[in-house]
């Protein structure tokens, strides 16, 4: 069976991306915590693919003027918000193009509708900057091989490099890829991906589970394997030292431009089958070791990843891929790493025509990450894709919110940033009750402005350990200026208010003195 990643989910048809959900008001104050008591930590993966190519989600259609573009985009952000999410991970590189102004590769066809041509505006920018004006993190998605969805390099842009380097590019599968057996071109993917990461001021650089195509001899690197290939025993050990060389060296890249942006993965959810390697899960569906070329377990235990985020699109019990199975097995090869786990999760699936009667469950995904609490290594989610996020079919996403995200959270702290400089402790002017709610003054300190305040309220003084968790935060407030006004609608006379001030990779600061509603 192949492995159902986003590989075979790549829809041709556009995605309307007006919100039809009724978003929250902005930095509302959270729900209370469940019935059952569960209190979510403090930081926690929240996030959600936005995928470009083709058109799947944004912009819906090519051709959109500027302002429908920018409009459709907030709509997405409106979205995470009322979803409670912290973080978008947003397709800006699919096909050897470029959603920025880039002097490697040219326009994306899916901006404008033809290759080369510029939209009118630089698309990142806006991305970047109306995304932080939420309080969201930005990880920028970039697909390193593919060149075109479909398999005539005539129709690829005059300039484009697969045109003036023809022996860069392999046709396969009605599709065209860079050649990741060539150095000169490895080089070259990193250099075009490292543009937008030293030029943009965006948290993350973010793989899909695309390197090579398929393990057969039908995608052509036969020369590339005659010049490059000597030492190795065979062309699949080639080839996955391609890939291994792709990832370390953009992992040495990041950290010698951008140290404090994270670099991560998102592979299909199965590295080997045990039948196969007793280090493997127990499982039996599509290897990306083996037929991807992509040695997932090994980038994590070699430290080569900041974060992994597995997609496991499978539902709880499924007989060759199990969600139950595969969670705990990816925590054990996470555990003692250092490499952040996070789950990609099916939202794509739950409901949607064609799947089998389990992904009707309308508690399979939220049982996903009750599943997930058992397991300390995984520190979050993110969905595939934004457009089932919103369409909700079932009400698994709304279920799946409400007992799981009852408060808000920040995103993860890199464990390697961890011990880096912490924002200065906010000053909290004050707390005063009004029609409306308390209305909170909050002034940053120091000559830097953090990115966010994370606001706790109590029924009583602070004692250790209230800050530990969320189980007392009510909103993270975008830091807008040096001071800035947030009203709690929720809160009352006897409530006690606390901020901390948080910087772009979630360190935080000690929290504020105590101000009481007055």
């Amino acid at each position: 069976m192949s492995s159902p990643t986003r590989r075979t989910v790549l829809r041709g048809l556009a995605l309307a991306a007006a919100a039809s959900a009724a978003p929250l008001p902005a930095f509302a104050s959270a729900a209370s915590p469940s019935a059952g008591g569960y209190v979510p930590p403090l930081r926690q993966m929240r996030g959600m693919w936005i995928a470009s190519v083709v058109n799947i989600n944004w912009p819906s259609k090519p051709g959109l003027t500027v302002e429908q573009q920018k409009a459709e985009y907030l709509a997405w952000l409106d979205l995470a918000q009322a979803r409670r999410l912290n973080s978008v991970f947003v397709q800006i590189r699919p096909t050897a193009d470029a959603f920025w102004p880039s002097p490697y590769e040219p326009w994306s066809e899916y901006l404008t509708g033809t290759q080369g041509q510029d939209p009118g505006y630089d698309p990142l920018a806006f991305l970047v900057e109306e995304t932080h004006r939420r309080g969201l993190t930005f990880h920028a998605w970039f697909n390193p091989y593919r060149v075109s969805m479909q398999p005539d390099p005539a129709k690829l842009h005059p300039d484009h490099p697969g045109r003036k380097h023809p022996d860069w590019i392999i046709p396969y599968g009605g599709k065209i890829y860079y050649n990741p057996g060539l150095p000169e071109v490895r080089a070259f993917v990193q250099d075009a991906m490292m543009d937008a990461v030293t030029r943009y001021d965006i948290d993350g650089l973010h793989f899909d589970d695309y390197f090579y195509p398929v393990n057969t001899t039908a995608f052509d690197d036969a020369a590339a394997f005659a010049k490059y290939g000597q030492g190795f025993p065979d062309l699949a050990a080639w080839r996955r030292n391609n890939v291994d060389l792709l990832v370390s060296e953009m992992q040495q890249r990041v950290l010698a431009a951008k140290p404090e942006v994270a670099w991560g993965i998102s592979p299909s959810g199965i590295w080997r089958n045990k039948s196969t390697d007793p280090l493997g899960s127990d499982t039996g569906g599509s290897q990306s070791y083996d037929n991807l070329h992509a040695d997932t377990r090994g980038w994590v235990k070699k430290g080569w990843l900041d974060y992994i985020a597995p997609q496991i699109y499978w539902y709880i019990g499924q007989s060759n891929a199990d969600y139950a199975k595969l969670v705990p097995w990816w925590s054990g090869v996470a555990a003692g790493t250092g490499t952040e786990l996070w789950i990609g999760q099916a939202a794509y699936k739950a409901g949607a025509a064609g799947q089998p009667a389990e992904w009707f469950r309308p508690d399979e995904l939220t049982n996903h990450l009750t599943l997930n609490r058992s397991h300390p290594e995984v520190g979050g989610d993110i969905w595939y894709n934004s457009a089932d996020v919103r369409d909700d079919r079932i009400g698994s996403v709304t279920r799946t919110v409400a007992a799981h995200y009852t408060r808000p959270a920040l995103p993860p702290l890199l464990p390697r940033l961890a011990h880096g400089r912490a924002p200065k402790r906010p000053v909290l002017v004050w707390a005063k009750r009004g029609s409306g709610g308390v209305e909170l003054r909050i002034q940053a300190r120091g000559h830097e402005t953090p990115f966010q305040y994370a606001v706790f309220r109590l029924d009583r003084p602070a004692q250790p350990g209230d800050f530990d968790d969320a189980g007392n935060l009510v909103a993270l407030v975008p830091a807008t200026g040096k001071q800035v006004r947030w009203v709690d609608s929720d809160g009352g006379g006897n409530s006690h208010y606390y901020v901390t001030a948080v910087d772009r990779v979630s360190r935080q600061s000690a929290p504020s003195d105590v101000r009481r509603a007055h």
